[in-house]
């Protein structure tokens, strides 16, 4: 768990939950509206490649008694929102939002961010600032609602992407991983208390970190909710909400996404999921199967926390074979390094 204390059960419990989604993305004349809205351009010989969202996911409880997790795939922004004012036709949101505390703060930020980020001022002129700021807003809206459990709360990663630019944003320890012709490539950054730069911030603004947690009781070191644990409103805090921000050109090469809560990662590193989805990927090309294979291999594992995984593909087509050159350098020891070896495996 999060907290040291036991959080309140969630409203509604779901013992598993998966989905999966496609779209494809329109012509070649909303790219201009794209372009517009990243910083980056394409790379250069990537200017025909246009990505296609299908997404998948996997939630379930795992050995903890409360399910807490909560996700988003959105693979169709247009269609989800509806016709707005200079809006590009190609874009997709994802989230992955880790409970903490009971459920109150991770439903209200799954419903509310995207909101958030689509009205901030900023928005589309500076994606990044209004991602930003609608973190900051989304965690003061929760501290303001009255019905809601201000002492829960969540983690957030999100993905939202136009064209090929995708940023993805990060509070907490859920991850973001890219899987790029079978190598992972981690776009987000585990914020744990005894990080050195989180450690450094925490203490800075009067925070302790103590056996991993902050002060003591989180065992992360950005949150939204929490309140019991903040200042008031605007103040700087050790907890903080405010999202680190990585942002990517996708090209031809980047071939799916993973977002995982940590109850993945506890258990996996990077690289043996995007193994794990490339090869699956390879085989039936399902996005939310490889979801559920992730999910299933963590409970092999035998984690401890709520399991939560979105997968997001960038093709309709299979990843393809890599091909291995071999070398043409014979490799071999010799007798004097063999008579070491076996010393050294004798010795032992």
């Amino acid at each position: 768990m999060k907290e040291t204390k036991a959080g309140k059960p969630p409203q509604h419990l779901s013992v598993i939950r998966h989905c999966v989604s496609t779209t494809r993305l329109a012509d070649s004349t909303d790219l201009d509206l794209v372009e517009r809205l990243g910083s980056t351009s394409p790379p250069q010989g990537q200017s025909g490649f246009l990505p296609v969202f299908r997404s998948g996911s996997c939630s379930e409880m795992g050995p903890k008694p409360f399910m807490e997790d909560e996700h988003i795939c959105i693979d169709n922004l247009v269609e989800h929102l509806g016709a707005l004012p200079d809006f590009p036709s190609l874009g997709a949101f994802y989230g992955v939002f880790d409970g903490h505390g009971g459920t109150d703060a991770a439903l209200f930020v799954r419903k509310n961010l995207l909101k958030f980020i689509i009205e901030d001022s900023h928005f589309p002129t500076s994606v990044e600032k209004a991602v930003k700021s609608a973190f900051m807003k989304v965690d003061h809206a929760f501290a303001d609602s009255c019905s809601l459990d201000r002492s829960s709360g969540t983690t957030a990663l999100t993905a939202l992407i136009f064209g090929r630019t995708m940023l993805i944003a990060n509070a907490g320890d859920c991850r973001a991983v890219l899987g790029k012709r079978g190598r992972a490539i981690e776009l987000s950054r585990d914020h744990k208390p005894n990080c050195n730069s989180e450690r450094l911030r925490i203490e800075r603004l009067g925070g302790m970190v103590y056996d991993g947690y902050l002060n003591g009781q989180l065992s992360v070191a950005r949150a939204l909710g929490d309140w019991h644990m903040k200042g008031s409103k605007g103040s700087a805090c050790p907890l903080s909400a405010e999202p680190e921000l990585q942002e990517t050109t996708l090209t031809e090469e980047d071939e799916f996404l993973i977002m995982g809560c940590d109850g993945i990662w506890d258990v996996m590193s990077s690289q043996c999921a995007v193994t794990m989805v490339r090869k699956e990927l390879m085989i039936h090309n399902d996005p939310e199967r490889c979801s559920r294979e992730l999910v299933r291999e963590a409970l092999k594992r035998n984690t401890c926390d709520n399991l939560t995984v979105v997968v997001v593909c960038f093709s309709t087509d299979p990843p393809p074979c890599i091909e291995i050159t071999k070398s043409r350098v014979r490799r071999s020891i010799s007798l004097g390094g063999l008579h070491l070896l076996k010393g050294a495996l004798d010795s032992n």
